[in-house]
Parts: C-alpha cells; sequence; structure tokens
C-alpha cells in the first residue's frame, strides 16, 4: 500500500533551519510529482512547495520563497524539505503528498506528519 513517512521536524529558533524527509513506497515514486503542506493550529492546510516527478520543475508558496528548497532523490524514493531562516510562523505539522490514480480512482495520500516549532 502507499506509505508516506516524514520525519525531521523539531524544535527550532528563528533564523534556524531544518531538514525535512519523506520516505515513500507503494509506487512509482519517480514518476510522480510530489508536494508539502502544512498545517498549523486553527488554520486550514496549505500547500508550501511542489516538485516534478524528474525534480526539474519546483514551485513554492510566497510566504516560503527564497527560504525553502523542495528536492528529491528517486533512487531513495525519498522527498526532502530544506528550511532555512524560519520564522514562528512557519510553526505548523508539515505533511508530504502525492496525488494517484489507485483502485479505479484519483485520491490525495498523506503522511502522518512532522511536527515543526519555531520559536525561542
Amino acid at each position: 500500500q502507499v506509505q508516506l513517512v516524514e520525519s525531521g521536524g523539531g524544535l527550532v529558533q528563528p533564523g534556524g533551519s531544518l531538514r525535512l524527509s519523506c520516505a515513500a513506497s507503494g509506487f512509482i515514486f519517480s514518476t510522480k510529482s510530489m508536494r508539502w503542506y502544512r498545517q498549523a493550529p486553527g488554520k486550514e492546510r496549505e500547500l508550501v512547495a511542489g516538485i516534478s516527478s524528474a525534480g526539474g520543475s519546483t514551485n513554492y508558496a510566497d510566504s516560503v520563497k527564497g527560504r525553502f528548497t523542495i528536492s528529491r532523490d528517486n533512487a531513495k524514493n525519498t522527498l526532502y524539505l530544506q528550511m532555512n531562516s524560519l520564522k514562528p510562523e512557519d510553526t505548523a505539522v508539515y505533511y508530504c503528498n502525492v496525488y494517484l490514480y489507485l483502485r479505479s480512482e484519483w485520491s490525495n495520500y498523506w503522511g502522518q506528519g512532522t511536527q515543526v516549532t519555531v520559536s525561542s
């Protein structure tokens, strides 16, 4: 079955950095676009960044442009999010996402999330 397992979250001071990872299995990772979302308390889940299947095309939310970098290693079936210059408003649960056609329907698949807390 499809599995997405995020890791790398934690508590960091403002201005600090974290690198999130998402280990994927159950589908052909190298053929699928991938995305990172986040959800802060009391807010809707929002798209943070996306990357094409081969990694040649990326897109970012305006709020993270220039600070976050999405990347992938198709040989390791792993998605990454490098987060620099972190701000308190980046505090959220971060989720890895893929949109797949399985069992005759399109569905979003999510990991369990990893908590990122930016605080002094």
